[in-house]
């Protein structure tokens, strides 16, 4: 008799992430190539610059990753990036610039801001996918190992 292969369940915990998007369908967009790219993940959206630093900003929230769009009403991307990448407490979030843009003045900007990197959003729903477990493979072994970790009260583990 053959044997059985199981599926490895992972007992990792999901990665955390905060999904800056104002577009609806956007959004949907990429926590469908998360699923289809099967992202062990949570994640919490903001429709606009504000609402994301809003989030960053509660003690009880603090993502392994920022999935930011570029283009945002209210406060855009380039402000978003800027504030985090200037707070001491948050500059350590690794930002993801996710957008439609190809622009060379955009991709340089986030970079010249910090990002950690700059990822033109795939149209091929496939290729999006796949895009976004390589995403999850490069930043979930660059996160700390649990947020059980002690942390010194007043402080946010990053």
């Amino acid at each position: 008799m053959p044997p059985i292969h199981r599926k490895k369940v992972s007992r990792e915990r999901p990665l955390e992430i905060l999904l800056v998007e104002d577009s609806t369908e956007e959004a949907q967009r990429t926590i469908r190539a998360l699923r289809r790219g099967q992202v062990r993940c949570r994640v919490r959206v903001a429709e606009d610059g504000e609402e994301a630093m809003l989030l960053l900003r509660q003690q009880a929230f603090c993502p392994d990753l920022v999935l930011l769009d570029w283009y945002l009403p209210k406060k855009e991307g380039r402000q978003v990036l800027n504030e985090i990448k200037n707070d001491p407490e948050l500059r350590k979030i690794p930002i993801v610039v996710l957008s439609i843009s190809d622009r060379q003045e955009d991709v340089a900007a986030a970079y010249n801001g910090h990002a950690n990197s700059f990822v033109t959003k795939p149209v091929n729903s496939e290729q999006f996918a796949r895009t976004m477990k390589l995403i999850e493979g490069f930043w979930k072994g660059r996160r700390p190992p649990s947020k059980d970790t002690a942390v010194p009260a007043g402080k946010r583990a990053l």
